[in-house]
């Protein structure tokens, strides 16, 4: 059972810490024994995605790698974790259907004005002023899921319980063994 490789997609607007929870269910995922990897958004476009923009098909090309890598990984009973913002609801549902149900969507919520508060570089500032084009959730649309199977919202929870929530998820579905007091919770 434990051995059993997933994809779990991170998705929602830039900054609402997807990558943060990603990373410490990476942490868990390793103290627990699991072969994982982390396919940040960030990370994935400085390299396998370089060169694409910010349109819409490119934004699709580079979703529909990063869901065509985990699914390798998957399929070799590693936990993917993907981190990125994959705004359109389309794609990820398509990546969910070629997954095989080895797919866990996990929407990282909080509010354009809380997001606006913690940008230190002042992104959503200037997007909101008009000074940056197609800026997901200003300027240009992020979809939010409609089923996702965890939700996390970081401006009402903390972390431990954000990761908690998807922890105890991936137990309930057969990915990862339970234990007993769990390191997340």
């Amino acid at each position: 059972m434990s051995e059993r490789g997933c994809t779990v997609w991170f998705t929602g607007l830039s900054g609402a810490g997807k990558t943060t929870i990603a990373h410490k269910l990476e942490q868990v995922l390793r103290e627990r024994g699991r072969k994982v990897e982390v396919m940040d958004g960030d990370v994935v476009r400085t390299n396998l995605s370089k060169g694409l923009g910010f349109s819409k098909e490119d934004r699709d090309i580079n979703i529909r790698r990063i869901g065509f890598v985990c699914r390798l990984l998957a399929r070799n009973g590693v936990i993917a974790i993907a981190a990125a913002i994959s705004p359109y609801r389309e794609v990820r549902d398509e990546i969910r259907a070629e997954s095989s149900g080895d797919f866990l969507e996990v929407y990282a919520k909080c509010s354009l004005e809380e997001l606006t508060r913690r940008d230190v570089k002042g992104l959503y500032a200037k997007a909101i002023a008009g000074e940056i084009e197609n800026f997901t959730g200003v300027s240009d649309p992020y979809e939010e899921p409609l089923a996702a199977e965890v939700v996390f919202d970081s401006e009402a929870e903390g972390e431990k319980e954000s990761l908690a929530k998807v922890v105890a998820k991936l137990e309930e579905l057969g990915f990862l063994e339970p234990v007993g007091e769990s390191v997340a919770r």
